[in-house]
């Protein structure tokens, strides 16, 4: 089957995923690409990887038009995304109103799972509110990092620690099985990413990807956004 290739953060996964069907009945075409660290995702691209499609942060799709990669016109955003905390399944979720909460709560963790602190934009955001919060070196042992937010999520599922807790966006959390969505980032520490869809100049196929933009912003598709954990 000929497919729409795209190169996406992992926040979009779920929601491109939800969205196979309802493209392959409108063009006939399947979803082929990579999921990942939006600054791994924005690379590939500028090191020529093949692709009809990016799902990446608002900032790096404005980057990527100024340097001529993607079609200033065909730029949609699809939703926002928060960065927050999850455990797994069978154990208490945390309560969290406060810095001094979060600050508490991940000092108390024997294993804190998160992305790539510095291609990720939910892993540079840890990094950067252990920092914040003053306890970056003496949890450093502890970090458990992963090339991405879904990664994470998978080991934090599977994790033996005794109080294990995960950081990355919602919708990475909403998507893997054995991991609940715990608590939001508290005031002062909270992040809000606008993930945004835009077909490239190179696009082997830009009818198809313009039609994928279509159903991932549609507001016919409202609903599903909200559901694997997307806000407007």
């Amino acid at each position: 089957m000929t497919t729409v290739k795209i190169l996406s953060g992992g926040a979009a996964q779920g929601l491109v995923r939800g969205l196979t069907d309802a493209l392959k009945a409108r063009t006939g075409f399947g979803i082929s690409g990579e999921f990942g660290a939006v600054g791994l995702m924005a690379d590939k691209l500028r090191a020529g990887t093949p692709a009809d499609l990016v799902i990446l942060t608002q900032a790096l799709l404005a980057e990527l038009a100024e340097e001529k990669l993607v079609v200033p016109s065909s730029i949609t955003d699809v939703g926002r995304v928060e960065t927050a905390l999850a455990v797994r399944s069978r154990d208490p979720e945390v309560m969290v109103k406060t810095e001094a909460d979060l600050r508490e709560v991940l000092r108390s963790a024997d294993a804190i799972y998160v992305p790539d602190t510095k291609a990720s934009t939910a892993g540079q955001h840890v990094a950067k509110v252990l920092n914040q919060l003053g306890i970056a070196y003496e949890v450093a042992s502890r970090l458990k990092i992963f090339p991405n937010g879904a990664t994470a999520m998978r080991e934090l599922a599977n994790s033996t620690a005794t109080r294990p807790i995960g950081c990355t966006q919602a919708t990475e959390i909403i998507a893997t099985d054995g991991i609940a969505l715990s608590a939001a980032l508290p005031p002062g520490c909270e992040l809000v990413t606008m993930y945004t869809a835009g077909v490239t100049a190179r696009a082997a196929h830009p009818k198809e990807a313009a039609a994928l933009v279509s159903l991932l912003t549609g507001a016919d598709r409202k609903e599903l956004r909200q559901r694997v954990g997307f806000a407007r």
